[in-house]
């Protein structure tokens, strides 16, 4: 069956951003441009437009366009946040120091990230600091069959977790919060003494059906809060 072509205009970018062919920021081309190369009306274009803005693709900008969006999370979750612009609003200096890096496959995976043993991934863990003081210990994986540019990016001065959102538009995100104690490895990392008390966030983000990130970060109890969103939406197990 022939889509109609408003639809086919949707798709066509659609594909494209979840390819991550469009990252997060890129323009889209002019209403105009869009109406010369499909050979259609204005209407038409819109109604595509409009489209990907309702699915949180894309920001329609008066006067200045439309643009690839970072997509907010809805179903109970929190939008994602760069911790390094956090703390840099927050007036401190920040850092992030990686201290492991290696490839692995899916089947070594935490448990809590279902993904198929054959998926190559890059573990990554490393230390948040705000002013010189340790704020969050992270420990990562990246599904590096869907980010292969992930295994050459340099994160001296940022975080992985900053190169993603700069460079991979995400669609979903589930996030699981809890309290616990710091274990003798993130404690030596954190600098506190063992079993101190921490505020842990897990969160899996997907780029469509693909998924892109596993991440576990600890935050020492006190030196950080959470604001989510909640709407209405579905939620990914896995």
């Amino acid at each position: 069956m022939n889509l109609p072509l408003h639809e086919r205009i949707r798709q066509d970018f659609e594909t494209r951003i979840l390819s991550g062919a469009l990252g997060p920021g890129a323009r889209l081309p002019t209403e105009q441009a869009l109406m010369a190369h499909y050979d259609c009306a204005r209407m038409t274009v819109n109604k595509a437009l409009s489209a990907l803005a309702t699915a949180g693709l894309v920001d329609r900008r008066k006067k200045a366009g439309t643009f690839v969006a970072r997509p907010r999370v809805h179903a109970m979750a929190m939008d994602i946040p760069d911790i390094g612009a956090q703390v840099a609003e927050r007036g401190q200096s920040y850092r992030f120091d990686l201290g492991l890096r290696r490839k692995l496959d899916g089947g070594q995976a935490r448990p809590e990230w279902r993904v198929d043993r054959t998926v190559p991934l890059l573990e990554l863990e490393g230390v948040h600091f705000a002013d010189g003081t340790p704020f969050a210990w992270e420990h990562r994986f990246v599904n590096v069959a869907a980010v292969p540019e992930m295994l050459l990016a340099d994160f001296t001065g940022s975080s992985p977790g900053t190169w993603l959102l700069e460079h991979v538009p995400w669609t979903e995100a589930d996030a699981h919060i809890t309290a616990t104690g710091a274990s003798a490895a993130q404690a030596r990392a954190l600098t506190v003494a063992l079993g101190a008390p921490c505020l842990c966030v897990e969160r899996k983000t997907w780029r469509g059906s693909e998924a892109i990130t596993y991440v576990r970060q600890l935050f020492l109890a006190g030196a950080y809060e959470l604001t989510a969103h909640f709407g209405p939406g579905t939620r990914r197990d896995g």
